[in-house]
């Protein structure tokens, strides 16, 4: 396996957290900080920000400075990597759109997550003080670095170095996490592999390639007047329609994406001779980022989204039932839909294929220090200012769901995933900083009780498509320049044999592709490729979730009751 170091893991991470942290909206203030206060309960040590400046320039330590770094035991190493953050800027190319950014619910949970360590004197939470200084360094000449925004701070502050000492306690805790579950998952497929009989792949249907259908697209514009909502759905289809029944799959695009991002699921399947329409979810695509980037929205989505993406999908469902006599000859099977998502797209599949959101589960884990670092829980927790009522949004029509780095642990608990009774299929990215591994995918998939499950892990798989990225991912993953990263194709060819086959087995009922769903088949793929794909399924979940406990009790986690 391709190795990854924590520091690279968690650089996009970090990326995300300074582009949140600008505003313009507080008065620029006329007093500036002159010390810095490093409590640790009672004890406490000053050091003047000039101190710090001057070290940054020079490398002249301060008698205090000086005192600071031997009290912290801090080696050569570590002072010169301090000295060149102190100066080093922020990846920030349009500050006004990071304003923006600030003046969100998410925004706003970052903020008050790190002004649990940067107080105001007196140990109040520094967060609006924080947004105060980097709003002005991010909009300053110099840019945002560490001393221009200790120099932008408008009074003192005490930096909690317990708390901080616990921030980088709960990171590393997800780094060793994040690898021991990434090793656990490739042990068990390796287990699985050694349990099934060998398989001469080279001699069946290789579902990476095209199928043998031309594929041809049309573009619908819908109108739900019950919910006076507005959306295309681009939909694709065999050029010639087989004599026969036509599976159907429906595709959810994720957060700040559209439909045609997935065009190219779309059209492997159709070249199958699939019918697979892809809606667009107006409040939460593309254009709604486009639209709070240039300020014409002050949300990155539209809360009811988690309301109406569902809706989305049963609406065109009921689409294509009013369109089957004269478009497909009534040729669709609609008793039999297979469902896909990507990220929010996942939370989306999950949802009609009968997950119910859990607010209880949800609001004790979006008071967790820890979920703070789940990048994914941001969006999620802004679902509790939703009516907390019983909502079901579960399609009987939908017998199979695929999704790919999923958008779900904090808004579905377990309950929630047990109530699903059809087969699952969990795609997941060893390297993806918005829906991380081990929040998003590995606590998920045990929580399923469905015996037909599987779980994909993808190396080096970063969320997004590199040739169609998600809006704002795109700045983000650059500033990772030592990331080594997977060819898009590669990975389109982990993801589509597998939506295929798992489609061809749950909803077109054609067993022949069931040695494609196991991890043998995915060790077969990966053969020479330094990015390799794993799979899992039900016989493994039972030793994942015992790993997981595990990991929760030798690490003393916190872990909500009702999870």
């Amino acid at each position: 396996m391709k190795s990854f170091s924590s520091n690279s893991l968690f650089r996009p991470i970090t990326s995300v957290i300074f582009g949140t942290l600008t505003s313009l909206t507080l008065t620029l203030p006329t007093y500036a900080a002159e010390k810095i206060y490093f409590v640790f309960d009672s004890l406490g040590v000053s050091i003047p920000v000039r101190d710090l400046e001057t070290y940054a320039e020079t490398g002249r330590l301060s008698q205090q400075l000086n005192r600071y770094f031997s009290l912290a035991g801090s080696s050569e190493e570590d002072r010169n990597a301090f000295r060149e953050a102190l100066s080093t800027p922020a990846p920030i190319e349009d500050p006004v759109r990071f304003s923006r950014l600030l003046n969100t619910e998410e925004g706003e949970r970052i903020l008050n997550y790190f002004g649990k360590v940067i107080n105001v004197q007196g140990g109040r939470n520094g967060k609006f003080l924080i947004r105060g200084a980097l709003v002005q360094a991010a909009l300053d000449e110099e840019g945002l670095t560490v001393i221009n925004f200790l120099n932008k701070l408008s009074t003192n502050v005490q930096i909690d170095l317990k708390k901080a000492i616990s921030l980088a306690e709960q990171v590393e805790l997800i780094v060793n996490g994040t690898y021991l579950f990434t090793d656990k998952v490739i042990e068990l497929a390796a287990k699985e592999t050694e349990q099934t009989k060998n398989i001469d792949f080279s001699q069946l249907t290789d579902p990476r390639k095209q199928g043998s259908f031309q594929v041809k697209k049309q573009t619908w514009n819908l109108t739900d007047e019950k919910r006076k909502r507005n959306f295309y759905v681009d939909v694709y289809q065999p050029q010639t329609l087989p004599d026969k029944p036509l599976p159907v799959v429906i595709i959810s695009h994720g957060l700040s994406s559209r439909p045609e991002d997935f065009g190219k699921w779309a059209r492997h399947l159709a070249s199958y001779g699939y019918v697979v329409a892809l809606p667009q979810h107006p409040g939460s695509d593309i254009k709604q980022t486009e639209d709070f980037l240039e300020g014409y929205s002050r949300q990155i989505f539209i809360r009811d989204e988690f309301i109406n993406r569902p809706l989305d999908i049963s609406y065109t469902i009921d689409e294509l039932e009013r369109r089957n006599t004269s478009l497909f000859s009534g040729k669709l099977d609609l008793e039999n839909v297979g469902v896909a998502g990507h990220s929010f797209g996942g939370y989306t599949m999950l949802a009609i294929a009968g997950a119910t959101p859990d607010f209880k589960a949800l609001e004790q884990d979006c008071t967790l220090d820890i979920g703070d670092l789940n990048t994914a829980l941001l969006l999620q927790c802004r679902a509790l200012k939703l009516e907390q009522k019983e909502y079901n949004f579960k399609d009987e029509r939908v017998k199979a769901v695929f999704v790919v780095n999923p958008v779900n642990s904090g808004i579905f608990s377990h309950k929630s995933l047990a109530k699903i009774d059809i087969p699952v299929f969990i795609g997941a990215g060893s390297y993806d900083p918005a829906t991380p591994f081990i929040f998003e995918q590995v606590t998920s998939y045990p929580r399923l009780k469905v015996p037909n499950k599987y779980l994909q892990l993808q190396e080096g798989q970063a969320h997004v498509d590199f040739s169609q990225l998600d809006a704002g991912i795109t700045d983000m993953l650059e500033t990772t320049i030592d990331l080594t990263l997977p060819s898009p194709q590669l990975l389109d060819g982990y993801t589509n044999s597998m939506m295929l086959s798992f489609f061809e087995v749950y909803v077109n009922n054609n067993s022949e592709y069931k040695p494609f769903l196991q991890s043998v088949y995915a060790d077969y793929i990966s053969q020479g490729q330094e990015f390799k794909t794993h799979l899992i399924t039900g016989k493994s979940s039972d030793e994942l979730n015992q790993s997981i406990d595990d990991f929760i009790r030798d690490n003393n986690i916190v872990v909500p009751r009702e999870r």
